[in-house]
């Protein structure tokens, strides 16, 4: 019986296997013997490389340092802008507490201009509109302006202000609207109410929002505008409380 161990391994399993060369003579250099690794079990090639590295850090080095400083600077930064800007909602939700207590109170110079102890809507507007607060603001703002007789500067605060509640954004746009069309330009308050009824459309304020645009077209003498506006109450929201007038004043126009 043979004594030599057994390995797992059969001629058969080791045929196709690449064997790698080795001297013949252990003692001979081992410049021939191909490594899997040259960095790993050649010292040698290790330290050149090493070399390298290091020489490329030697001529480098400016750039080096210059990369590093602005990776720094960013991240000093954005520590930086988030701080400022959490001190920012700050200040503006503390202000408009103060504002929007005017502004309910229907004092609206003393909600716009504020009371002399914290700043009024148009500075919250302007000074932190980047915030949620200042954002709000915007709307408040804009509403107070209105009902101020300043519709170009309601405008203004409106454009400003945006909204993920469809409710509150479809009630912006309206706004505008009615800024436009005290402006004299019903075409453009048209469009506004039009966007506002479009804006997720729903059975309780697009009906309402389709009125608006009609009554524009109708001011603009644009007819055509003015039915098919009409035409969407009866069609599409037929059980709104708009339909029995929607269908009076298209019955209106078509004689």
């Amino acid at each position: 019986m043979s004594k030599i161990p057994f390995t797992g391994k059969s001629q058969q399993a080791r045929q196709g296997q690449v064997q790698q060369a080795v001297p013949a003579d252990p003692l001979a250099p081992a410049e021939n013997y191909v490594t899997e690794n040259p960095l790993l079990e050649d010292p040698d090639a290790l330290a050149a490389r090493l070399v390298e590295s290091e020489d490329f850090v030697r001529n480098n080095r400016n750039l080096l340092l210059g990369i590093l400083a602005v990776i720094v600077a960013a991240v000093v930064g954005g520590f930086g802008y988030y701080a400022w800007r959490g001190q920012q909602t700050q200040k503006a939700q503390t202000a408009m507490f103060r504002a929007v207590d005017a502004w309910e109170a229907d004092s609206l110079k003393k909600a716009m201009k504020g009371d002399g102890r914290a700043p009024g809507l148009a500075t919250v507007a302007n000074e932190y509109g980047s915030t949620k607060a200042g954002n709000l603001a915007n709307f408040y703002a804009g509403v107070a302006s209105l009902k101020e007789g300043k519709y170009k500067d309601a405008l203004d605060y409106l454009e400003d202000f945006s909204s993920d509640d469809y409710l509150v954004q479809s009630r912006a746009y309206a706004l505008m609207g009615d800024a436009q069309l005290e402006l004299n330009k019903p075409k453009e308050a048209a469009d506004l109410y039009a966007k506002a009824a479009d804006n997720k459309a729903n059975e309780y304020f697009s009906p309402s929002y389709l009125m608006k645009e009609a009554t524009a077209r109708e001011i603009a003498k644009d007819t055509d505008g003015a039915l098919k506006a009409y035409d969407r109450i009866l069609n599409e929201y037929p059980a709104a409380q708009e339909v029995a007038e929607a269908r009076q004043f298209k019955a209106r126009l078509q004689k």
